[in-house]
């Protein structure tokens, strides 16, 4: 993540937390990555932070590191 803020952020729900904090979970990605999500279900992720659609668990990415989908990260059912 280019921001620098990916030395502070160690999993999904410090990701939640620090985009939210910054008024930026309904941003789009940068490239709309298609999660596979761990229920089966395979969805587009359209903004930083979103719920799966079919079990809801949270996948979050800063703004900043949403160009590269390894930085996508899982924060738990419904953390968002």
């Amino acid at each position: 993540m280019s921001c620098g803020c990916a030395s502070s952020l160690k999993d999904g729900k410090d990701i939640v937390d620090h985009v939210t904090s910054k008024g930026k979970a309904s941003f789009a990605p940068t490239v709309e990555h298609e999660i596979s999500c761990e229920c089966g279900e395979i969805f587009t992720l359209k903004t930083v932070i979103m719920n799966c659609p079919k079990c809801e668990m949270t996948y979050a990415v800063t703004p900043c590191g949403s160009d590269d989908s390894r930085n996508i990260k899982l924060a738990g059912i419904k953390y968002a």
